[in-house]
């Protein structure tokens, strides 16, 4: 296991952390902006607290992986023998990650626990030759139409999940979580994450104030958010839940997108966004906090316990 980085740094201490400014995190390249000009003299002030939130105002658990109210979440769902499905999409040149993630989740997902993996793509061949996974472990392939470009994909992501969903994920697992598939897993996950609905902090929004948070701001579209809503600001890189939530959320967030589509609008998060814009009208039951999907945030580099982090060419 991980071991937990150096001693809480100012930003959970409840001090004021200027934001430093690093490569640019994928959302800001989505907003077309670099990080130094999106959060130029930007400074964070939290409220002094005693000790890591661990619930939501809405009073779901707020997860952070080591601590006893994740032990007794794990409690709940210990000796159940429950299946639960981990999916991520694959095209094009990302089909270079699959080995990386796959190895890494036979190591620290779900541990002890019966897994399938689903690896959704447009070239099967991806897996060859096959990847061999542990006992009670599943690896299945499911294709999908060729999708080029980012843009075409971001449209396409959330109706195919659901599609994948409806067949054949429903009926074969009671949980599926949604993975990107350049991350590996260095950390246990464990029980503590399941949920009905689950959702994960950005780990560069969390503790910044509600106005940094990049909602949709335009009218026309279907994922845009008021001013007055929204309590966090929740990635795409990593969410789950019950196969009927995560049927409902995909089918939802499709539609919205092919309705801003036919109206030739995209959200500027892409279908984060729309994530976003759902999650507000249904919050979660669970949220996992930013150890579950820790990018090395410009916010606190050394906070987190890092669990599922992302990969790059250095890392191949």
């Amino acid at each position: 296991m991980l071991q937990p980085c150096s001693a809480p740094s100012d930003f959970l201490n409840g001090r004021k952390a200027s934001v430093s400014v690093e490569s640019p995190h994928p959302i800001f390249r989505a907003l077309g902006m670099d990080r130094e000009r999106a959060m130029r003299d930007m400074t964070v002030t939290k409220a002094t607290a005693p000790e890591t939130p661990v619930e939501t105002p809405w009073g779901a658990p707020l997860v952070w992986g080591d601590t006893q109210t994740s032990a007794l979440h794990r409690a709940k769902f210990a000796q159940r023998g429950i299946r639960t499905g981990l999916l991520a999409l694959v095209v094009g040149t990302y089909a270079r990650f699959v080995q990386r993630f796959i190895t890494s989740a036979e190591t620290h997902f779900l541990p002890g626990q019966m897994v399938t993996y689903y690896i959704l793509t447009d070239n099967p061949r991806t897996l060859d030759p096959p990847i061999v996974v542990g006992p009670d472990r599943q690896l299945k392939v499911v294709p999908v139409a060729e999708l080029p470009g980012w843009e075409r994909l971001a449209r396409r992501r959330m109706a195919l999940l659901a599609d994948a969903i409806r067949n054949p994920i429903g009926s074969e697992v009671e949980y599926i979580f949604c993975a990107d598939i350049d991350q590996e897993f260095v950390a246990p996950v464990g029980d503590e994450i399941l949920g009905d609905l689950v959702a994960t902090l950005h780990p560069d929004f969390y503790g910044m104030p509600r106005n940094a948070f990049p909602y949709e701001i335009k009218q026309v579209s279907s994922a845009w958010v008021e001013e007055d809503e929204g309590d966090y600001y929740y990635t795409s890189g990593f969410y789950g839940g019950l196969v009927s939530e995560m049927y409902s959320l995909a089918r939802a967030c499709s539609l919205l997108i092919l309705r801003d589509q036919a109206e030739g609008v995209m959200a500027r998060g892409l279908e984060e966004s729309y994530l976003n814009r759902y999650l507000i009208g249904k919050r979660p039951t669970c949220v996992l906090s930013p150890e579950y999907s820790c990018w090395v945030s410009a916010l606190a580099p050394d906070v987190y316990v890092h669990r599922l982090v992302p990969l790059g060419k250095k890392d191949l």
